[in-house]
Order: structure tokens, then sequence, then C-alpha cells
């Protein structure tokens, strides 16, 4: 007990570094923020406080950090769009169409360089050769499209 009374600050370091790097294994800011709180008990110990103050401190500054700062993080963590994957991110592209496609049969498009078997939205449509279309889902290997 002595050693942590006389080596104060250092405590308060390790107690920060353990609970950051317990923080990688959770992710979700809240070992972060006690981290955090334990910084502000090592700056508490430079300042020559007693040892209870410490931890008022410490404890005052983790809690404000979990009301405080994770909400904000979290929330801005949270709200980038998810990129579309693989074949979904082709729904919303456009292509050209390379092969004439009816309501009874499939043709082909030109989308993002590739050839893909294509077929039309509703079977009255028919699409001509060099005409623009949307793609507006991909049911296995085939592009579901209408006109642009």
């Amino acid at each position: 007990m002595d050693w942590i009374r006389d080596h104060a600050w250092e405590t308060w370091l390790g107690i920060a570094i353990v609970l950051a790097v317990a923080e990688l294994a959770s992710m979700d800011l809240v070992l972060l923020m006690l981290a955090l709180g334990a910084l502000v008990g090592m700056v508490a110990a430079f300042a020559t406080l007693d040892g209870v103050l410490q931890v008022v401190v410490a404890g005052v500054a983790a809690v404000a950090a979990l009301a405080l700062v994770r909400p904000s993080l979290v929330r801005r963590l949270h709200s980038s769009p998810a990129a579309p994957l693989g074949i979904e991110r082709y729904v919303g592209k456009q292509a050209v169409v390379t092969e004439r496609i009816t309501g009874l049969e499939s043709g082909s498009i030109r989308l993002d360089g590739e050839t893909w078997t294509a077929a039309v939205q509703f079977d009255y449509e028919t699409l001509e050769p060099g005409q623009t279309v949307d793609v507006v889902e991909i049911r296995g290997a085939t592009a579901v499209v209408r006109p642009a």
C-alpha cells in the first residue's frame, strides 16, 4: 500500500494503460472513458492531492466523460452510411444495353466495363442496344434494369 501511495501518478498511469488496452477488446468506448478518468487521477496525483480526493476527481472525470464525450463519439462513429458490398454496389448504377432485352428474352448490358446478362423490370418493356438503363436489382448473375 505504501508503494501505491508513494507512486500514485505511476499507479494512475498503469490503470489508464490497462483500461485503454482492454478497450481494444470491447470497442464500446466505456473503458476508454474510464482510462481518461484515470489520467485525470494521475494529474491530481501530480498536484499532490490526498488519495481519496484523487479517486473522487478521477471518478467525476470518468462519469463526466461517459455522459458528455462518449455519446457524441458513438454518434460520430455510427453515422457514416454503410457502403454496399459485393453485387449490391451495382444497384442504382447506369449501364448501356448491348443486346436487345424484352419481357420474354434476356439480353446483355455493359456495366462497369463488364458484360452482364440483363432482364427488364416489367414484361412489357423492350430495350434496344445503345439505350441507357438503370440497374434496379441483381438476381443471381442477372441484372434487372429499366430505362434511364
